[in-house]
């Protein structure tokens, strides 16, 4: 009796060593976690790419088990994007890891500005203390890239048709094209010459209202009028545009453009007036101006005379 219960007891106790230890290993099978480092420890915000179309994520892997793990890592990068980051790694017991996933290539012009996409991290464990494991489930974890918003605007003035008269007056249009991705607009502008006599209007005040949208233009004329007494000078004639949105935001994207105009003396003697009024005077003058002197004329005549009529005496 006595040995039929000490087996009775010996499986209980086998049994109950069996469930109390499958738990425990279940749990160490999955002490590990991937995480990322988000801005500012927040999952929602995303990672704003450059200008140029990258940036640096951080992620982890925390191995909080009592065995050394080989982890194999896989990338998806959204935007036809690029990236450098290690393909897996081997992670001690308890200890944690980071890396870095650096994302590049992306074409952030072709993008709208603050558009966002998911790029994701998967971790597969491989192996265990070296050995092989095929029945370790993967971790996946996501973030978000953020296209920023890219302010460039462009300035172009139209060369004039030629020299322009002292007294007189030229048009200019100045041509403003949003190279960005983001609408924006035209917040200050600024023209300068480098002539005194020389005067321009307001006439590209019309480039401040409104928006440009992105891949589009808008344009407007310069008036340039030069004063009567103006010398003979070349004048250049600088545009300066500030973009609209980059001052909101605190910068200073500007677009410039430059021009040169050549000034001349203004016509004499060919106005319409002047030649109404002294017609028949220039008339007269041309005139008198081809006879021949008085002098030559008389002894011409004298001679002339004396041929014809010759003296009596002859």
């Amino acid at each position: 009796m006595s040995s039929r219960f000490a087996s009775i007891l010996l499986g209980a106790i086998l049994t109950l060593s069996f469930f109390s230890a499958a738990p425990s290993s279940a749990q160490e099978l999955e002490s590990w976690e991937l995480g990322i480092n988000y801005p500012g420890e927040d999952s929602t915000n995303p990672f704003l790419l450059s200008d140029e179309g990258s940036a640096k994520v951080e992620f982890f892997v925390e191995n909080s088990g009592l065995t050394e793990i080989t982890v194999e890592f896989e990338f998806d990068i959204p935007f036809s994007g690029e990236h450098e980051a290690p393909e897996g790694e081997t992670i001690t017991a308890g200890s944690n890891e980071s890396f870095d996933l650096k994302i590049s290539g992306i074409d952030v012009l072709s993008q709208d500005a603050e558009k966002k996409e998911k790029f994701s991290i998967t971790a597969t464990i491989t192996a265990r203390q070296g050995i092989p494991d095929p029945l370790s489930s993967p971790q996946n974890r996501e973030g978000d890239l953020e296209i920023p918003s890219i302010f460039d605007l462009a300035l172009e003035i139209t060369e004039p048709f030629g020299p322009m008269n002292a007294g007189s007056e030229t048009i200019l249009t100045v041509t403003v094209t949003n190279n960005g991705n983001a609408q924006d607009g035209v917040g200050e502008v600024d023209v300068k010459d480098d002539c005194p006599l020389l005067s321009t209007d307001n006439g590209l005040d019309s480039l401040l209202s409104g928006n440009i949208e992105a891949g589009k233009e808008k344009d407007a004329n310069l008036k340039v009028t030069a004063s009567e007494s103006h010398p003979k000078r070349h004048c250049d004639i600088t545009v300066t545009v500030t973009s609209k949105r980059e001052m909101n935001g605190g910068g200073n994207a500007i677009a410039e453009g430059e021009v040169r105009v050549t000034v001349e003396p203004p016509p004499t003697g060919d106005s319409s007036s002047s030649n109404q009024g002294d017609g028949s005077s220039s008339s007269e003058d041309s005139i008198e101006s081809n006879l021949p002197a008085p002098g030559v004329i008389v002894t011409i005549s004298v001679l002339l005379v004396a041929l014809i009529f010759p003296r009596e005496g002859d």
